[in-house]
């Protein structure tokens, strides 16, 4: 393992490991992803270590990141929360048992039966609009609500370098606007119409986004918060769900920026946040899992086209879906092993690395310098713990992998835990005939070897 950097050197155990017990295999196994669990539990701690313990803070964790239910746990006995999206991400944050005054449930497009389950459960909400906050009115009646409710208020301070990261923008579709005419005006006298309303909520964007632009957007839901309190007369408005948000360095395998580094401009921007009078929310997601999870695929076929060599895997779109149709904002880095999971140590060759998919674009990198691929070789895409592998795209079919998390001891041997099955192909759901709106599953006939 000379000359790789000790992550790499971690890398490269796991994946040897991966090879001998059969998890990685050129017949059955030929793609698998893999979270470093130790990894995340050191992530998570300095996440806590970066915040004060007073105001109390709740670190939701954003499901959508990883929603595998496992993995929820995990961060569940970490101490972290979830912060949910949808109807399915509430359901697998409740599976994986966290309580429900821990959930914080932020979908822009939540339907009036969501709502009631939410409120009947006592899962905090934020809402998104005007229309919303009228919904919680309709389901509360006269009943004083269990539930932290909050308005997502839009700073339109501007967006990063992703446009499709940035939600702070003047037209973004998330919040309620507080620089738009008569906005602010008309949101104050929600707040003060509704007791109830106890909470702000503002998540200036992620990936792109500098940390000045992000605490800049927290500080302005500071202000409103300030300004609602003191519009009322009294200490209404009692905690501020700051988002998440924190970019990742995906260049290679620092940590940066840091948690302790985004709270110094938190600290810089609105130290109000931190004076004792506001309960804290935090929703990070791709900062806490993006760098502890990498995926493994084989080499099927290597060729030459154009004088470029390509090698063809089978990690793709269905597992990369933002590198492959956006690849300058998403790049990933990409490690060649040979077919134990040893790393190659053969001069850079400038190629292509494809996907399975059938279709030309998708790639995971282009004309990127790697020892040359052959048949029977592994690649390895890094920093892919979160929104890669736990959120396939199923095009062509392609199947879901196997997530394997994996524990390291202090001797250093290597111990998997299951986290996902492999889906079976051939094993194919189908409309149950019965008129009941469920699905079955058939094993697709496999036709015999040879012509026929």
């Amino acid at each position: 393992m000379t000359g790789l950097t000790p992550a790499a050197q971690r890398r490269e155990r796991i994946l040897r490991e991966a090879v001998r017990q059969g998890l990685l295999d050129r017949e059955q196994s030929l793609l698998a992803a893999f979270v470093d669990l130790d990894g995340v539990a050191a992530t998570v701690d300095s996440l806590h270590r970066a915040f004060p313990s007073a105001p109390r803070v709740l670190h939701a964790f954003a499901a959508k990141a990883n929603s595998l239910v496992p993995v929820l746990a995990e961060l569940r006995r970490l101490g972290m929360g979830c912060e949910v999206a949808t109807a399915g991400e509430l359901a697998r944050s409740l599976a994986a048992g966290f309580a429900p005054d821990r959930i914080v449930f932020d979908s822009p497009a939540k339907t009036e039966a969501e709502l009631l389950r939410a409120l009947d459960l006592g899962v905090t909400i934020n809402a998104d609009n005007y229309q919303e906050l009228a919904r919680i009115d309709r389901a509360l009646g006269d009943r004083v609500p269990v539930s932290r409710i909050g308005v997502r208020v839009n700073s339109q301070l501007g967006g990063g370098a992703i446009a499709a990261m940035s939600t702070a923008t003047s037209t973004s579709k998330f919040g309620v606007p507080l620089a738009d005419p008569g906005s602010r005006r008309e949101l104050l006298r929600a707040y003060r119409d509704r007791p109830w309303l106890t909470w702000v909520h503002t998540h200036a964007g992620s990936q792109g986004c500098p940390l000045d632009l992000m605490a800049r957007g927290v500080a302005e839901a500071v202000a409103f918060a300030e300004e609602v309190n003191s519009t009322v007369g009294r200490r209404q408005v009692v905690g501020i769900d700051i988002g998440g948000g924190l970019p990742v360095n995906f260049a290679d395998d620092e940590t940066t920026p840091t948690f302790d580094t985004y709270v110094g401009q938190l600290r810089a921007h609105t130290p109000t946040l931190f004076s004792g009078g506001y309960e804290i929310v935090t929703e990070f997601g791709r900062s806490v899992l993006a760098k502890n999870g990498f995926t493994a695929a084989y080499v099927e076929y290597t060729k030459s086209m154009g004088g470029r060599p390509i090698a063809v895997t089978h990690a793709g779109v269905q597992v990369a879906t933002r590198t492959v149709f956006n690849p300058d904002a998403w790049p990933l880095r990409i490690e060649a092993h040979d077919g134990g999971g040893t790393a190659k140590r053969g001069g850079p060759v400038r190629q292509d690395i494809a996907g399975p998919a059938c279709f030309a674009g998708d790639l995971l990198a282009r004309d990127r310098a790697l020892p040359l691929l052959e048949p029977g070789d592994i690649v390895a895409v890094l920093d892919t713990g979160a929104y890669h592998f736990s959120t396939p795209f199923h095009y062509n079919s392609l199947p879901e992998p196997a997530v394997h998390g994996v524990r390291t001891s202090d001797d250093g041997r290597v111990a998997f835990e299951l986290l996902r099955p492999a889906q079976d192909p051939w094993d194919v759901p189908v409309p149950d005939r019965s008129g009941h709106g469920r699905l079955r599953r058939e094993r697709a006939h496999e036709p015999a070897h040879g012509v026929g």
